[in-house]
């Protein structure tokens, strides 16, 4: 069997995902890993590799973690590997154009391009409410996520689907895809984006996961988007959690505390209402809305905030 070379390059979960698969694919062949340098994480600032050169260690292959592709050695490193193919999923540099041309360069992008090119994609389809989202496998040039179409899946989101769902479902299509674009590849005619359709997401800051009581719709998305980090929280820093959508027409006081059911609350917006399960005030633990509430002499009528 002729076995398709690879040379792979990524760094979270999903990029992590889509390594595993062409790992156990009996027709690739990954020869060399490219990743983003270890981190620091949480509190103790512990130096941490990212997901996907764990798993490549694993396996035994070559992993190189350069802060720049530019740097010294990095385009005679994979120019050497001699690959068919170079596939990048969530690596986080720009390539150049010298690696460019070694071989087709082939990105997983978790949208369906135009849409959402940039850092933050399937945050940016839950804010917006998309009914849809997807997975593009494009070839690359210079531009961030310009490049031509070369095969898309669609996945038809939930209305209540949070971001850990939405990226585990992205990540299982895009494993496939990656498959399905390295075998077809010399018969899939490339499909240049509509630039009148492009739109740009930007990386997620702390700052975003703040919210008013305008818009519950505003919320309810954030509260999607933002799962795990940034979260959600009001302008004093409390975080909200475990939040149903309840109607999205009412007009109400911002933040009026509408009911109080078993140990959650009901919360009007301006415009439609919420109900809380979880409330944790800024350097506290999380509580249940209800015992927040009592702790601070709230009842139905009063602000939450």
């Amino acid at each position: 069997m002729n076995k398709h070379k690879i040379v792979y390059m990524g760094t979270p979960h999903y990029a992590k995902e889509i390594l595993e698969t062409l790992i156990e694919a009996e027709d690739m062949d990954v020869s060399l890993v490219l990743t983003q340098p270890d981190r620091p994480v949480g509190r103790k600032k512990v130096l941490t590799p990212p997901p996907v050169k764990a798993l490549a260690v694993e396996h035994d292959m070559k992993v190189l973690q350069p802060n720049r592709l530019s740097d010294e050695g990095m385009f005679e490193a994979i120019q050497s590997a001699n690959p068919d193919y170079i596939i990048v999923a969530a690596f986080g540099q720009i390539l150049p154009k010298n690696i460019l041309d070694i071989a087709p360069c082939i990105n997983l992008h978790a949208s369906l391009l135009p849409q959402y090119r940039g850092a933050s994609p399937v945050q940016q389809s839950l804010l917006n409410g998309d009914e849809k989202s997807g997975v593009t496998s494009m070839l690359m040039e210079e531009g961030l996520d310009t490049g031509d179409i070369l095969e898309t899946v669609e996945f038809a989101i939930p209305e209540a689907m949070r971001l850990h769902a939405l990226m585990q479902q992205l990540t299982e299509d895009a494993c496939s895809l990656t498959l399905s674009t390295i075998r077809n590849f010399k018969a899939i005619t490339p499909k240049a984006q509509n630039e009148a359709e492009a739109t740009l997401c930007k990386k997620i800051k702390k700052s975003d996961g703040e919210i008013d009581f305008d818009d519950v719709m505003s919320i309810y998305n954030k509260y999607r988007a933002f799962e795990g980090w940034p979260g959600i929280f009001t302008a004093n820093g409390t975080k909200l959690d475990a939040l149903v959508l309840l109607d999205v027409d009412s007009r109400n006081r911002a933040a009026e505390i509408l009911d109080m059911e078993g140990e959650t609350a009901v919360v009007g917006c301006k415009q439609g209402s919420v109900k809380i399960g979880m409330l944790q005030p800024a350097g506290k633990k999380p509580m249940s809305a209800r015992a927040y509430c009592v702790g601070r002499g709230l009842k139905i009528g009063d602000s939450l905030v």
